[in-house]
C-alpha cells in the first residue's frame, strides 16, 4: 500500500472505508451555553496589611508605654481581685514561688522568655511570681524591658494582678505578678 503525504486529500475508496468501519451516524446539536461561573472571593490587599501594622504596633513600645521611666512604678489589677490582695501583693506579704530575671535579655527574647515562664509558673501551681526587668539606666530612651514586661503582663488572662516590688525586693525594677489559678 502506497503511504499518502498529509497534504494529500483521501481517495473515495479510503472514505467509503472508513464510513463503512464506523457505521452509522449520527450529528449531535451543540447548543452555546453561558458557563456560569461563582464570583472571585473578596481579597482586601488593605485589610491584611492594616492588621499586620496591628499586630506589630501592638507588639512594639505604645506612645503610653513611651513615657515609662525608671522611677515609674507598675500597677494593675483586675476588678475581680479583691482590694485586700492586691494591697497584700503591693506591700510583698504574699509568699513569691518563683521568680524569672531577664537582666541583659534582648527584648524579643525576654517576650519569649517572660511568656514561658508564666505558663510554666501556672503549670507548677506557681500563682505569685516575680519578674526582674530591671530599670533599663543603660536604655537609650525608655526602660525597653520594663515596657515590655507592662505590656504582656496587662494582655494576659491569666494575670489576676502585679504590682511594681517593694524597695526589699527590688523596687521599680521587678514586679510582683498575681496569677490565676488553673
Amino acid at each position: 500500500m502506497k503511504s499518502k503525504r498529509p497534504d494529500e486529500t483521501p481517495d473515495e475508496d479510503d472514505a467509503a472505508l472508513f464510513r463503512e468501519a464506523i457505521g452509522e451516524v449520527r450529528r449531535i446539536e451543540i447548543r452555546e451555553q453561558g458557563i456560569p461561573r461563582s464570583k472571585p472571593v473578596a481579597d482586601s490587599k488593605m485589610f491584611h496589611r492594616d492588621e499586620a501594622d496591628a499586630l506589630r504596633d501592638s507588639r512594639s513600645v505604645s506612645v503610653t508605654e513611651a513615657y515609662l521611666n525608671s522611677a515609674d512604678e507598675l500597677s494593675y489589677r483586675r476588678p475581680e481581685v479583691p482590694e485586700k490582695w492586691f494591697k497584700q501583693l503591693k506591700r510583698g506579704q504574699i509568699s513569691i514561688q518563683d521568680e524569672l530575671d531577664l537582666h541583659h535579655c534582648r527584648a524579643a527574647d525576654a517576650e519569649v522568655f517572660l511568656k514561658q515562664f508564666l505558663n510554666q509558673a501556672r503549670e507548677e501551681a506557681h500563682y505569685c511570681v516575680r519578674v526582674i526587668h530591671g530599670k533599663g539606666l543603660r536604655s537609650e530612651s525608655t526602660p525597653v524591658l520594663k515596657a515590655l514586661v507592662d505590656r504582656v503582663l496587662c494582655h494576659r488572662g491569666d494575670v489576676l494582678a502585679f504590682v511594681s516590688a517593694p524597695q526589699a525586693q527590688g523596687g521599680t525594677g521587678a514586679v510582683l505578678v498575681l496569677l490565676a489559678r488553673r
